[in-house]
């Protein structure tokens, strides 16, 4: 019988062994031979969010100590600490720079989020933002009350909800809100918390929605034909 090729020799196993033996095709001892890949390190590209650069307005006070943050503007004044994973840093040109301290994983993960936290914050002390709202539904309606917002949202009784410190809440129609404030992320959750109450149904479109919400509608149960 002819004699195997050193390709099958070196790709000879212990249950090929066996097989071959059972089979009367004997494979020789030769140690088997382990072929290994060496692989490339991961290069985790720079975020296209995370490198623009972020312009700072003349009435926008920065103070930058390490990893902490303070931004002050006409508006209010914002802070925030800073992982180890990203560095920001102050141009001559006086734009601010999130970049990465570390090339891993998280690091990149994290470059484009704080950029966007980042410029989030100094927006909102010198411009501020905006989040509408509006109540769909019949007897539905919202009144201030002092520091209070008052929902009827066709409940036994009224929702009482405390405006939170640093927000502005504005009624218009009795059906529209709107709320505004420095802090993007305290405008978003408060809004939130508002449409939590009624969320808008898919069949009549009944509820608290925002103003720019698609609700995507549903076609109720036909009659039964007669």
């Amino acid at each position: 019988m002819a004699s195997l090729s050193p390709s099958i020799h070196s790709s000879c196993n212990l249950k090929s062994v066996f097989l071959g033996e059972r089979s009367g095709v004997r494979c020789p001892n030769n140690p088997v031979v382990k072929i290994g890949f060496l692989r490339k390190p991961i290069e985790c590209k720079e975020s296209r969010i995370g490198k623009m650069p972020i312009e700072v307005p003349s009435n926008v006070t920065i103070v930058l100590e390490g990893q902490d943050l303070k931004v002050k503007g006409p508006l209010g004044e914002l802070s925030r600490t800073y992982p180890r994973e990203v560095l920001v840093k102050r141009e001559e040109s006086g734009h601010l720079k999130v970049a990465k301290a570390m090339d891993t994983r998280r690091a990149n993960q994290m470059h484009g989020l704080f950029r966007t936290l980042t410029d989030n914050m100094v927006v909102g002390v010198s411009k501020g933002f905006e989040k509408k709202l509006q109540l769909v539904g019949v007897g539905y309606r919202a009144m201030l009350e002092g520091k209070d917002l008052v929902l009827s949202l066709g409940f036994s009784h009224p929702v009482r909800m405390p405006i939170p410190e640093g927000l502005k809440v504005k009624v218009e129609e009795n059906t529209r809100l709107s709320v505004t404030g420095y802090d993007k992320c305290s405008i978003g959750e408060f809004a939130a918390a508002i449409r939590k109450w009624r969320p808008p149904e898919p069949y009549k479109g009944k509820g608290v929605r925002y103003a720019d919400e698609v609700v995507r509608r549903k076609e109720g149960k036909a009659g039964k034909k007669k």
